[in-house]
């Protein structure tokens, strides 16, 4: 589950994906399948969570790691890469970025 505080320390990759609308779900599956198969059993690995726009055009992926290394490793994983190049010919674009929590507040 993702922990989303200042005190984190990792980094979070937030990937904006944008599909052609018949190809959303697709997406979504194949991030869902690579995470629980793939990326869960890497290094660093701290959580995953798949959002899908409403209007059916994007889907973001918002990634947790431990640390910068341990994301990187994963970038250079060739069983990592596999399902990352399924993801990209399904996009039309990619936005992938690094982040650092900054600021978090609220109640559940």
């Amino acid at each position: 589950m993702a922990y989303i505080a200042e005190d984190f320390g990792g980094v979070t990759l937030i990937n904006v994906f944008t599909v052609a609308a018949e190809d959303q779900q697709r997406l979504v599956d194949l991030l869902v399948r690579a995470t629980g198969a793939v990326m869960a059993e890497k290094q660093g690995y701290v959580s995953a969570n798949v959002h899908r726009s409403l209007d059916g055009r994007r889907v973001t992926n918002y990634a947790q790691w431990r640390s910068r290394e341990d994301f990187e490793a994963m970038l250079r994983d060739p069983e990592a890469v596999v399902h990352m190049r399924e993801a990209e010919k399904i996009a039309v674009s990619y936005e992938p970025h690094l982040y650092e929590v900054v600021f978090a507040h609220g109640d559940l």
